[in-house]
């Protein structure tokens, strides 16, 4: 049933076990959205898989993967200015990328309604920090609210839609990674398909648009009026949830945290009262106020920064309440998903008389390290292996967000640094700068090219740059989950027109550009000792389909082969070059040296036989 994607659109009320990002799309259908967009990014990228469930004819609302956030946002902000209720989500960092856009939306007449969905990482599962995006609402004057459970996402979501359409106003959904993928089962509400006035709706009287100096104040002072208004208003008790087991302390707190708090306190006996917040900002004052006068102590138990921890002090300083508030306390407590064991620990230092200490031992058990892999058969294993033939340890080597960071670990030991989306080849350059020794040379995905990569490559050739730019082309955004990207020639729905990457290398000016597969291990090899010998900007465009993509793809039509390598054991001379230096893990090393091949995961790709010095490896 959940594989079709119809129940999204069912008409009847029902319930399903889903996760968080799959609600959030039937919230969508409901409210009546009918703009949706996004570049994907964990742990948001199920709620795309989930609208491609759902029939291109049967979806209520036009859904795209734009080239990266800041054209996904503006695609929807377009469209509430039109007149249509829109959505745009991404991943934590990703409102980085889309922030130029992102702090002005608040001073817009959005006659549409906007709901902004951001998936937080607290822990870092997939993304290079733990940044708080609740900073970015003090700084957009947008109301958040943060669901805990996939139920409230989808009641969250809805009604945060009502608000926005409402008082057109953008509003903030924060959702985090284990809200997203948590499992429940939902209980969904009827829908009915009605006719849509699709005419455009917008208008200059609606406005202002143009953000001019003369309009700053005056647009600023409607940010705030519209903030205040969701602050003084009865709807924010909608989001928030009061506990009262007659305590004197009290605890506030948010989100998964306080789905972590209530699997600690239903273990204990004197239970203190909960005032969970849903609307995270602006804070629903009175609430807070009256939780603060009616407790002798209250403890703030947030992710993360101590965002609210800073908002409720400051609100009972003002308001001379004796209350003794108690907030973060170590470094650690910054740091993290707050766990349930987490959550004991800070809870037992703060107040160990009901909060016991865990009386679990920890042992320590020596585990093996599992680091990160590529898949076999990855084009960017071979790349790695073929082009550390031409580097030296001395060389600089610069690296990208993508599959290809993997590069970092051994064997290849091809990453020496990493910044964000796009930014080696900037970086690169400036590493490049007074720089006669060593050579530079980065890396850049074929989907981040298109994403951000761009301007550091014109930044390059206007500028001259002495740098080697070697594109992994996998022809996929491989690491979110196989989406489309405007290389491929096929957009989210249909066919569309590719954009090579050469072509439009060619169109910034480029000479120096060579295209060589990933498996062609000796061509690449040549082609960038040519590349970084030459001065002046060059270009190797490392290509390979994306081999777990291919293989899926393949199985479908029923045209996949499977084959698989074997190591010829009498012509094995145990000089482990397929082990120590190409490092597929489908190799795997036995007690007396010899080497062997996992038939689970050897995909008979067959880029491994040409790195064998004896031919040891063969086709079975």
């Amino acid at each position: 049933m959940i594989n079709s994607g119809k129940f999204l659109v069912q008409e009847e009320p029902f319930s399903e076990i889903v996760i968080g990002d799959t609600a959030i799309v039937r919230a969508m259908v409901e409210a009546g959205v009918k703009v949706v967009t996004s570049y994907p990014g964990s742990p948001t990228p199920e709620i795309g898989a989930a609208i491609g469930t759902i029939p291109h004819d049967e979806r209520p609302f036009y859904f795209e993967y734009s080239t990266n956030e800041k054209v996904a946002l503006e695609i929807a902000y377009g469209a509430s200015i039109n007149g249509h209720l829109s959505t745009v989500f991404f991943k934590s960092v990703g409102l980085n990328v889309a922030s130029d856009t992102f702090v002005q939306l608040s001073h817009m007449n959005l006659i549409g309604g906007m709901v902004v969905v951001l998936g937080d990482d607290p822990g870092a599962h997939s993304s290079q920090n733990e940044q708080d995006n609740r900073h970015y609402a003090e700084l957009s004057y947008m109301p958040v609210f943060e669901p805990s459970t996939p139920t409230e996402i989808y009641t969250f979501f809805k009604k945060a839609a009502e608000i926005s359409t409402k008082r057109k106003m953008p509003v903030i959904l924060r959702l985090t990674t284990h809200t997203c993928h948590q499992k429940e089962r939902v209980f969904f509400d009827g829908w009915k398909r009605k006719e849509y006035d699709f005419s455009p709706k917008f208008n200059v009287s609606n406005g202002p648009y143009v953000p001019v100096a003369s309009a700053v104040f005056p647009l600023k002072r409607k940010a705030l009026e519209k903030l205040d208004s969701i602050r003084f208003s009865e709807e924010c008790r909608f989001f928030n949830q009061y506990i009262n087991n007659g305590s004197s302390r009290g605890i506030i707190t948010m989100g998964t945290t306080y789905l972590s708090l209530m699997e600690l306190v239903k273990n204990i006996s004197d239970k203190p009262d909960i005032l969970k917040l849903g609307m995270v900002y602006p804070l629903s004052e009175e609430e807070i106020l009256s939780f603060l006068k009616s407790h002798r102590e209250v403890k703030i138990l947030e992710e993360l920064d101590p965002c609210l921890e800073k908002m409720i002090k400051a609100l009972a300083f003002d308001n001379g309440i004796k209350c003794k508030i108690v907030g973060k306390n170590k470094i650690s407590d910054f740091i993290g998903e707050y766990t349930p064991d987490k959550v004991r620990e800070i809870m037992s230092e703060c107040w160990s008389d009901i909060f016991p200490a865990s009386t679990f031992e920890k042992k320590d058990i020596p585990v093996p390290a599992r680091p990160a892999q590529l898949c076999p058969g990855c084009g960017h294993r071979s790349a790695y292996y073929a082009i550390k033939k031409v580097l030296d340890e001395n060389d600089i080597k610069v690296g990208d967000i993508g599959c290809h960071t993997l590069g970092f670990l051994p064997p290849y030991n091809m990453v020496q640094m990493l910044m964000s989306m796009g930014a080696s080849t900037g970086i690169a350059s400036g590493l490049s700068l007074f720089n006669k020794e060593r050579k530079v040379v980065c890396f850049l995905g074929d989907s981040t090219f298109f994403h951000a990569g761009m301007p550091g490559i014109v930044n390059a050739v206007f500028n001259k740059h002495n740098i080697t730019l070697i594109i992994l082309e996998n022809g996929t955004t491989a690491m979110t989950g196989h989406q489309e990207h405007p290389g491929t020639g096929h957009n989210f729905d249909e066919e569309t027109v590719a954009l090579p990457i050469k072509d439009v290398l060619e169109g910034f000016g480029i000479k120096n550009i060579t295209i060589v597969d990933t498996y062609q291990q000796k061509k690449l090899t040549e082609a960038v000792k040519n590349a970084v010998n030459k001065e002046g900007f060059s270009v190797v465009i490392a290509k390979h389909p994306c081999m777990l993509k291919f293989a899926k793809l393949q199985k479908r039509k029923g045209s996949f082969i499977q084959r698989h390598v074997h190591v010829d054991k009498e012509t094995c001379e145990q000089i482990h070059e397929c082990l120590k230096f190409f490092g597929c893990p489908s190799f795997s090393i036995n007690n007396d040296m010899s080497v062997t091949v996992n038939k689970d995961l050897c995909i008979g790709d067959g880029s491994c036989i040409q790195t064998c010095p004896v031919s040891a490896i063969k086709y079975q």
